[in-house]
């Protein structure tokens, strides 16, 4: 487990060096998502991080489907997967090997 906050990006990084598989979690809220894809966003250089590494196997976690509108949404579930997916393609994963699952 590595913190996700810019201040813990180096022990983010002892942790992630270590390790076989990845979590990543990403938020599903409105604007929340957005901030985290965005080009200098979280989600983006923690997965970055995770494949510089050397993590191959990535899961990813789409939180707080609670909180989406309606709530489950699963359009708002798919929007992600594609967005998250284009990105992780672009440094090496594959999208078809990354499990997503919508958690609260």
């Amino acid at each position: 487990d590595a913190p996700g906050h810019r201040d813990f990006i180096k022990n983010m990084i002892t942790g992630t060096s270590q390790a076989d598989c990845a979590v990543l979690i990403v938020a599903a809220g409105t604007g929340e998502f957005e901030a985290g894809i965005s080009k200098n966003g979280q989600t983006r250089e923690h997965a970055l991080l995770a494949f510089t590494l050397g993590v191959k196997q990535l899961i990813v976690g789409v939180n707080k489907m609670d909180s989406t509108e309606p709530p489950y949404s699963e359009s708002r579930f798919e929007e992600i997967k594609k967005e998250v997916s284009s990105y992780i393609k672009k440094i090496g994963y594959n999208p078809a090997a990354v499990a997503f699952v919508p958690i609260s």
